[in-house]
């Protein structure tokens, strides 16, 4: 079926203009799986795709400043709708392309916990930090945040929060033991063999996660953009653990 999937997705997708080169900023938590779906692209016979990894804000202010991206692809909303106000990016193109869950990690094994208003998380951190991503900017730390507030639990560990540029980044502390717990998404956890989640958010204590992508704009992308959200890519976002948008 994949391979059906494939074909049909390669032969609908029309070639890149001669010499170009599609250049993509995304959000870091995308990487394993923007990189698979990038190289079934130009397994097509499409032009390359070069991608450009690091926290959505960074990106976003990043080609504000003229940075000379074709696609962006944001891990929340708000960034994307500060670039499409300052007319950074074409509107018309924007569309979500995957969705994501919030989790709880720790060091090594362990054993799972219910995240609600009656978690102990100062006592589980045992002294220990807290590893998210930066809680005003970068949109992981947002998102965990949100959580943490709407469930009562954040003035306890506000000051134990080692904050990092991006989510992979909060994820390799909690991977490399520097610290017990991480906040990160679904995705990120399951691609790190030395964190177990323990814990899933409630839907409801933050914002819907989704990854909304557009043409900045002035620029071309030669079809990739609408690759992005075509049957042969859906399956490889689903394989790394992505939710439909």
């Amino acid at each position: 079926m994949f391979r059906a999937l494939l074909i049909a997705a390669v032969l609908a997708t029309p070639p890149l203009r001669a010499g170009a080169e599609v250049l993509v900023f995304a959000a870091s938590s995308l990487t394993d799986a923007l990189d698979r779906i990038a190289a079934l692209w130009e397994a097509g016979g499409n032009e390359p795709v070069t991608i450009s990894y690091a926290g959505s804000s960074a990106l976003a202010r990043q080609i504000q400043q003229g940075a000379p991206a074709d696609i962006f692809v944001s891990a929340n909303q708000e960034w994307m709708d500060a670039l499409q106000r300052s007319g950074d990016v074409d509107a018309a193109s924007r569309r979500d392309v995957a969705g994501n869950a919030l989790v709880l990690i720790a060091h090594g094994d362990a054993p799972p916990v219910t995240i609600d208003a009656a978690l102990d998380l100062p006592a589980m951190l045992k002294g220990g930090r807290l590893s998210m991503a930066m809680t005003a900017s970068v949109p992981a730390g947002i998102y965990g945040r949100q959580a943490l507030e709407s469930l009562g639990l954040w003035q306890g560990v506000e000051a134990s929060v080692a904050q990092s540029d991006n989510v992979r980044t909060a994820l390799a502390f909690v991977a490399r033991g520097e610290a017990p717990l991480g906040i990160t998404y679904a995705t990120d956890a399951l691609v790190e063999p030395d964190v177990t989640v323990i814990g899933r958010f409630p839907e409801g204590s933050h914002a819907p996660i989704l990854y909304p992508a557009a043409r900045v704009a002035g620029a071309q992308d030669g079809g990739f953009l609408d690759f992005l959200t075509s049957d042969a890519a859906r399956e490889l976002w689903r394989e790394y653990g992505f939710g439909d948008p």
